[in-house]
């Protein structure tokens, strides 16, 4: 769906503002010169600034265009079955990641996606594997967020 760029940058702009109005009540930490609302304050002046150039800009095209159009996809049944499966995989993530755990989560809803997508076998199954541990040592190892085991607990590193 192709939406406006005045709308979009009006949803931005309110965004921006909101998250502006909400850092503002975060406390400062005594004895340093930044504080909790920093990054956040920085985001949301970019997506202030960001909207009022997409208004700026929607608002200054000349030619007449629809506020909602649909694109051609959405007549494919292939690309309706592929957006389906995208949204039932964050549907299964949210409902299994803690039973199951992250890396067996993760590797199902890779191998999902990429049947809906008309991937073959063997690069679905290499790629859902490798993608699940790289992104699994990156997040875990790296970034050390506390990614759920699941069943896998036993052999947790």
């Amino acid at each position: 769906m192709k939406i406006h760029d005045t709308l979009f940058g009006l949803f931005f702009l309110a965004l921006g503002t909101l998250v502006l109005f909400a850092v503002k009540g975060f406390p400062n930490i005594p004895g340093q010169p930044v504080g909790p609302a920093l990054f956040p304050s920085l985001i949301a002046t970019g997506l202030c600034i960001t909207g009022a150039m997409l208004v700026f800009k929607g608002l200054r095209n000349k030619t007449p265009t629809a506020w909602f159009a649909w694109e051609d996809w959405i007549h494919s049944p292939r690309h309706v079955v592929a957006l389906c499966v995208l949204l039932a995989s964050v549907i299964f993530y949210i409902a299994f990641a803690n039973s199951l755990g992250f890396l067996p989560t993760s590797f199902i809803m890779l191998v999902a996606l990429f049947k809906a997508l008309q991937v073959n076998r063997r690069r679905t199954l290499t790629v859902a594997v490798i993608a699940t541990l790289v992104v699994h040592f990156a997040f875990y190892k790296l970034l050390r967020v506390p990614l759920p085991w699941g069943v896998l607990t036993p052999w947790a590193w």
